[in-house]
């Protein structure tokens, strides 16, 4: 708990008290930067309203990418298990968007029903019609990672002739709509599809002002050998470069995320290593929820001020009587000099006028008569709140994050936990990254491992076509590497029992000329 204006409260009147950082936004929002929206008809322009689920809705991720570069298969396998109305194939499977959330039991709850849930972060997404609400669901389930995080898959992106078929929907809008509101968005490639179709890089442009939030992904890189890998990485950089309207590109992760085994195996610890890193960053986002909300809001703030000149600006230059259908013509056709004008007279940066195309689009349908003029109370009462209120609040975080109870593990630290998660612990533990997997199975037990996957282990022996009860050591280490990594000599722990006093080395050390 913190007092809003501060002070002697026995001197302050009206004094609100505030009791989390997502209550503090919500409230600011709705008292001295919604009145800005509504008055110049932001709505109509960028983004509907935020309702009160934006502001406590747990962190989302958005996965986006070409049809069959694993977007679905990347869920599962941080899921660590299958969802309602997964489909996964060569082919563009996935059909529709689905938010992967939470619930005690298994179910999905179509589009239709999920906007009108006001418990839910949806309800703006009905403006996009039926056609999108058909394509649209919520899967439900018991799983420990979606307790932090909710997930979204979206429909494969797609190339060649099919991009030319209509949804019926617009999808990019929609990119656009999950991607103001979301904490992460994950470009997924393919390393063996790398070209940008025309609608992937309209999706790509639609996420523009959310850089911060994108990370690129080489996924399937295990599918070509190390040199390989080198040229599509350069390639995917190329081709990025092209599409970022930025002279640097987001970080890039290079692995395979599913559970096959490795096709080529040759950069294991490199995939690991950057596993390792990606989900680190993932599951520091229930930790950033609240700075990045914040954040998003001073975005929405600024863009909203920018819009509200610009709508004052067309209302002033309209004629009262005669000829107003020509002026309108006229300032959408000059609504770069426009730009410049305003950037001049309030000292604005180009960088925060909303792209001049899109803009020029959304002024078609309207009637600049029935703009209003600019009030500069309103104007006065945003800046108040990007200078006191927001200040106030960023400081507040780290004072909640100190007060936050204590999870399972006794840290107050928020993190995303489970699935393929929990693997990512820091290697210093006894659970660390890559712990209990491997030649480290089994490390912390005192019965002999190999007991106990015998029979499973005697079948995959046999199938490897042994000679007189041998496999050469060739045979054998192709075979392993295809899992895990091989050490340099046989752990103590997978020593056979009967064998762990004796003095002399029993097993070999690796060597890769045994034959």
């Amino acid at each position: 708990m913190f007092s809003w204006l501060g002070g002697d409260s026995s001197k302050k009147k009206n004094k609100e008290v505030l009791e989390t950082v997502s209550e503090g936004l919500r409230k600011i929002y709705k008292q001295k930067l919604l009145p800005l929206e509504e008055y110049h008809k932001y709505h109509d322009f960028h983004s509907p309203a935020l309702d009160d689920p934006d502001f406590d809705a747990k962190p989302m991720i958005l996965l986006v990418g070409q049809y069959s570069t694993g977007k679905t298969t990347f869920i599962r396998y941080l899921l660590e298990s299958d969802f309602p109305g997964i489909r996964i194939g060569p082919e563009p499977t996935t059909d529709r968007f689905i938010a992967v959330m939470h619930g005690d039991e298994e179910g999905s709850i179509p589009g239709n029903a999920l906007v009108v849930d006001a418990k839910k972060q949806f309800r703006a997404l009905s403006g996009f019609g039926n056609a999108f609400l058909n394509r649209f669901q919520c899967s439900t389930l018991p799983n420990q990672v979606l307790e932090s995080v909710t997930i979204v898959d979206t429909p494969g992106i797609l190339s060649g002739e099919k991009q030319r078929i209509d949804r019926g929907y617009d999808f990019t809008g929609v990119l656009e709509w999950f991607a103001e509101r979301v904490d992460r968005i994950i470009l997924l490639f393919d390393a063996h599809k790398l070209d940008i179709s025309d609608e992937f890089k309209r999706c790509i442009e639609a996420l523009a002002g959310n850089e911060d939030k994108i990370r690129i992904v080489l996924n399937k890189s295990d599918m070509v050998d190390h040199q390989q890998l080198m040229r599509v990485y350069g390639a995917l950089m190329w081709s990025l470069g092209k599409v970022f309207k930025t002279p640097e590109v987001s970080r890039v992760y290079l692995g395979s995320f599913w559970d096959h085994p490795l096709h080529y195996d040759i950069n294991r610890r490199l995939f690991q290593d950057e596993q390792h890193d990606l989900f680190q960053d993932l599951q520091a986002l229930p930790r950033n929820a609240a700075l990045r909300k914040l954040n998003d809001l001073i975005k929405r703030a600024r863009l909203a001020k920018v819009h509200a000149y610009i709508i004052a600006e067309l209302r002033k230059q309209m004629p009262s009587m005669i000829g107003k259908e020509k002026k309108k013509k006229e300032l959408i056709q000059n609504l770069d000099k426009i730009y410049e004008q305003l950037q001049r007279e309030h000292n604005i940066s180009p960088g925060d006028f909303p792209d001049v195309n899109k803009m020029r689009e959304k002024l078609q349908a309207q009637d600049f008569s029935k703009f209003n003029p600019l009030k500069p109370k309103l104007l006065e009462v945003v800046d108040g709140m990007l200078a006191t209120d927001i200040a106030r609040l960023m400081a507040q975080i780290p004072k909640e994050e100190a007060s936050a109870p204590a999870g399972t593990n006794g840290s107050s630290d928020p993190t995303v936990k489970g699935g393929a998660f929990s693997q990512t612990t820091e290697a210093e533990t006894p659970f660390g990254f890559g712990r209990g997997e491997g030649f480290d199975k089994g490390a912390d037990e005192a019965e002999w491992v190999v007991n106990r996957e015998r029979t499973s282990a005697d079948s995959t022996f046999e199938s490897l076509g042994p000679v007189n009860g041998f496999l050469s050591g060739r045979a054998a280490k192709e075979h392993m590497v295809k899992r895990h990594e091989i050490p340099a000599e046989l752990p103590k722990h997978l020593i056979p029992p009967s064998k762990r006093g004796v003095q002399e080395p029993v097993y070999p050390t690796l060597n890769d000329n045994d034959e």
